[in-house]
């Protein structure tokens, strides 16, 4: 069994409604949901000319790997309806691959972790919440340390 930590987002819509839809069909077709964080609240990162985001990471055990979990979770995108258009465009729903066991996985399709945990407070808030000694295996760091130290100042707001 493998366990998955992703962040589901999004920022069009009735976000929190999306992703609830969205761990639904996670856990149905992918894996058991095992945690998932409260919901947090944060501006765009990146394009900020757009309505805030709302994320949430949701832990999982699965039997898929991680190319075909990543392959899963582009679908269940595409079947709720996201329209992939430009770099950090407003999407109905964002489905990333955070970790997955401890592995590092550097393919053209697949990076993990996720290259950007570190400088991301909406990602490393919502960790920190579930699993704040879970130690980074490029960077060996917890989640908290690396929140200390983490550059972004965006706000994130726990709803």
């Amino acid at each position: 069994m493998n366990k998955a930590y992703l962040i589901v987002g999004s920022n069009m819509g009735n976000s929190k409604e999306l992703l609830l839809h969205a761990t639904s069909i996670i856990a149905s077709t992918v894996g058991a949901v095992t945690r998932a964080s409260s919901f947090y609240a944060t501006a765009a990162w990146g394009n900020e000319n757009q309505p805030d985001f709302l994320n949430q990471i949701i832990v999982i055990d699965t039997n898929f790997t991680a190319l075909a979990l990543l392959k899963a979770l582009l679908a269940i995108e595409k079947k709720m309806g996201r329209v992939r258009t430009f770099k950090n465009s407003p999407r109905i729903i964002d489905i990333d691959i955070l970790f997955f066991n401890n592995e590092v996985i550097n393919t053209k399709n697949l990076i993990v972790p996720h290259p950007e945990i570190q400088n991301r407070r909406f990602v490393l808030i919502p960790l920190n919440e579930l699993a704040p000694t879970l130690i980074h295996p490029l960077l060996n760091r917890t989640i908290k340390e690396l929140i200390i130290s983490c550059k972004d100042s965006l706000n994130v707001q726990k709803i």
